[in-house]
């Protein structure tokens, strides 16, 4: 049992799950703290606001002689601004500092490498079939596999 255990552990994709985790948990912070110190004085000088994690609404609320004495039901719908903010700026930050330029180098790999061929000629008449067929669809010639 304990060496089904250790195949399982070794085995390549629970590694590299468990390497991907790591790294998304380190990228998260510091995705965060670059939202801290960069985005959220960005919005600030245009809203105003610094932290939307107090903005709230209430609906139920007693209030007696200018003070509150039954708070009701409360919304507090600015930490979902403020998450909805993150999830979009971490999305935005992967994008283009992680998809986009391994797309592009993964692009320029593949661009001296030559495609597989799909088609092959007909060694009867020379017309473009398919890489597999088994007989020409043009002269109905008897193929050689390959």
């Amino acid at each position: 049992m304990f060496q089904e255990f250790k195949k399982f552990v070794l085995r390549g994709n629970v590694v590299d799950l468990a390497v991907g985790v790591v790294m998304g948990a380190a990228f998260a912070s510091v995705v965060s703290s670059f939202t801290a110190a960069f985005i959220t004085p960005l919005i600030a000088l245009v809203g105003g606001k610094t932290d939307f994690s107090a903005l709230a609404f209430h609906i139920g609320q007693k209030v007696e002689n200018g003070k509150v004495v039954d708070p009701g039901t409360t919304f507090a719908y600015g930490s979902f601004i403020q998450s909805a903010i993150s999830f979009v700026i971490t999305a935005a930050v992967v994008f283009f500092f992680v998809v986009k330029p391994i797309n592009h180098l993964l692009q320029r790999a593949r661009a001296g490498e030559p495609e597989d061929p799909t088609t092959k000629k007909c060694p009867e008449c020379l017309s473009e079939i398919p890489i597999d067929a088994r007989r020409c669809a043009f002269c109905a010639t008897k193929l050689v596999a390959a």
